[in-house]
């Protein structure tokens, strides 16, 4: 599962770096600033989850896994990032119905590693 990670890691960490250079350069002139933020928002945590990602990699390496924390972390990047950078993109404002769920999917990862970290 290492490996597994670690990929998950580099390429949610390369597709959050892409989407906030998009952003800022390709979308600037296009979005509405509230919607370039909403954007913007999401690029953010996708790459706060990737470095997320990346210690659930650390933590394999070591042979204490939590990929209990690391499923937990991609189910919010695809439901939190996924349904704003989606709203930003199409305008389709019932896409932030979804956002809550990657966020309490985010929330059960942190939560996951911290439950990890206490049995070390």
């Amino acid at each position: 599962m290492t490996r597994f990670w670690l990929g998950c890691a580099a390429v949610n960490g390369f597709l959050a770096v892409a989407a906030g250079a998009f952003g800022a350069h390709a979308l600037k002139a296009r979005l509405p600033a509230e919607m370039l933020a909403v954007f913007e928002t999401s690029a953010r945590y996708q790459m706060f989850h990737a470095l997320a990602l990346f210690g659930v990699a650390l933590l394999a390496i070591s042979g204490r896994p939590a990929d209990a924390a690391g499923w937990s972390f991609l189910v919010g990047i695809v439901l939190f990032c996924g349904s704003l950078y989606a709203l930003a993109l199409s305008g389709i404002r019932p896409l932030g119905a979804i956002t809550p769920f990657g966020g309490l999917a985010f929330l059960c990862g942190w939560f996951l590693l911290l439950l990890r970290a206490i049995r070390l």
